[in-house]
């Protein structure tokens, strides 16, 4: 989802371009092997243009993303829109266990997780602060979208509705909404999942130090 995110961000010449939603559909199994990231402007326009990434292995489409980018502006907004109630920060989360995944490196080894509310191996809402470890690409810090998107898409992983051992609930897609980048590296996940027969819902308020931020 941040590899779709930042080809997005980089796509076209126009600057003073905000993501302010990106859908991203998980068509198959990625593999740990060389990707190819493409581009293409969907719908233009003056405020608004619609952009898809697509990320393929070999000729295999594996995710396709559709990214609202919205034209941003400095305004003298009235006092008063607060952007929500803060998180107590990482360092007041603790460092909880990763559920098994049979590998010694992987996401689990890739981000820092402090947890403020449940944890990864039981079932319920959960609160988390995530950030990366490593750059998303070597030699370049990554942007504010590419950290949101690193972490956004583990609400369904924290906050399991189901039991790990005896359920399996995999998303095959992905829908984040900004309304302003994050501040910092850490990322929130305030995350809920429920599930009925078939279908699951993970809803993730994301936040940074400073408030919520989609």
């Amino acid at each position: 989802a941040a590899l779709l995110g930042r080809a997005v961000e980089r796509h076209g010449e126009r600057s003073g371009l905000q993501v302010a939603r990106i859908t991203v559909d998980i068509v198959r199994p990625l593999p740990i092997a060389e990707l190819q990231v493409t581009t293409r402007l969907l719908r233009g326009g003056r405020s608004v243009e619609l952009v898809e990434a697509t990320l393929r292995a070999g000729e295999a489409e594996v995710m396709r993303a559709t990214a609202l980018r919205m034209r941003t502006a400095e305004l003298d907004l009235p006092a008063g829109l607060t952007p929500g109630p803060r998180l107590p920060g990482p360092a007041a989360g603790r460092a909880l266990p990763f559920f098994p995944t049979g590998q010694d490196v992987g996401y689990h080894t890739a981000m820092e997780s402090r947890f403020v509310a449940g944890s990864f191996l039981e079932p319920g809402p959960a609160t988390v602060w995530m950030r990366m470890r490593h750059p998303l690409v070597p030699g370049e810090t990554p942007s504010p979208l590419c950290r949101v998107l690193v972490a956004a898409d583990s609400g369904n992983g924290v906050s399991a509705a189901l039991d790990y051992q005896h359920w399996r609930f995999i998303n095959p897609d992905l829908t984040v909404y900004l309304r302003r980048p994050p501040a910092g590296d850490w990322v929130a996940l305030e995350a809920t999942t429920t599930a009925t027969a078939g279908i699951g819902l993970a809803d993730t308020t994301l936040h940074d130090e400073h408030g919520p931020i989609g």
